[in-house]
């Protein structure tokens, strides 16, 4: 059994598309009217199809006044890490405390290059999301007092002026499958946001947790240190073989068992945002605490 303790939370993950632009805003309402915690977006730039989800989650961010907003995830190879940070404090001032950096290192490589990003390889990716999380941290911190400057393998600053503070400590999750990436969110993210449906079985699931355990312990952290979040699926989608039938046992499992205390609903439903929110998220929590309450 793997559980850090923390404290559950429930979220939706929302397709932007442009199709009908007010509905993304919509579902996010209803994701706070239902309790939700969290609201996020996916971040394909290259899409036509899609808003730009920055613009939206700044739209959002002024049409809520509790949930927090995060991108699921941002595509890094088209944006750069010192304007992120810049635009991420701003919001994050703008919505009183509201904003999380979910962040990606790419995929889709030949719509990056077409938009005028660059394509990189394995390794590049990974070391540009180090690269990444290093500019970004020493934008946010004030406190250090001289520009910065980082000397990245991708992404580099030369003598930046750090600022604005954001109002609250922005959390970084990260989305990670690879060996190398689940050591760098181990290493040095505030979160793990993948997908269930990313995971052949739950034994893959597993090791990727221990992966980024290690990493963590052996940069000096607690791997409790690592938020662990779960996009998941539609409530009535196919259910899988190695995880129990229901929503509230499922989610109960791999909250107790892998140590999950995040989910994130992909959902453009408004009713199943309802019901996810207003019954089954107080069940699992419910549930939770039943399990961690047993010797």
């Amino acid at each position: 059994m793997t559980d850090y303790g923390h404290e559950l939370e429930f979220g939706s993950f929302i397709t932007p598309s442009n199709a009908d632009p007010q509905h993304a805003v919509a579902l996010a309402a209803a994701s706070e009217r239902a309790g939700l915690d969290l609201v996020t977006f996916q971040d394909h730039p290259y899409q036509p199809r899609f808003l730009d989800t920055w613009t939206l989650l700044s739209y959002v961010a002024a049409r809520t006044e509790r949930v927090h907003l995060s991108p699921n995830v941002l595509n890094l190879p088209l944006r750069p890490p010192a304007v992120v940070a810049r635009a991420a404090a701003s919001l994050d001032l703008l919505s009183g405390g509201r904003f999380e950096l979910g962040l990606g290192s790419g995929a889709f490589w030949d719509a990056i290059e077409a938009m005028g990003g660059r394509r990189l390889a394995p390794g590049e990716a990974v070391a540009s999301v180090r690269d990444a999380i290093e500019v970004m941290r020493g934008i946010w911190d004030v406190d250090a007092g001289k520009v910065l400057r980082v000397d990245g393998a991708v992404h580099s600053v030369h003598g930046a002026k750090r600022g604005p503070r954001p109002a609250h400590t922005i959390s970084i999750w990260l989305g990670a499958y690879k060996p190398r990436m689940l050591r760098l969110t181990g290493e040095k993210a505030d979160g793990w946001l993948p997908s269930l449906g990313g995971w052949a079985g739950l034994d893959d699931l597993a090791a990727a947790n221990a992966l980024i355990d290690e990493a963590a312990t052996e940069a000096g952290r607690r791997p409790a240190d690592v938020r662990r979040l779960l996009n998941i699926g539609a409530l009535g989608g196919e259910p899988r073989a190695d995880l129990p039938p229901t929503p509230v046992e499922m989610l109960t499992t791999l909250a107790l068992e892998h140590g999950f205390s995040t989910f994130v609903l992909a959902s453009d439903d408004a009713d199943e945002v309802a019901r996810y929110g207003l019954e089954i998220a107080p069940a699992v929590r419910e549930s939770v605490a039943a399990g961690r309450a047993r010797p």
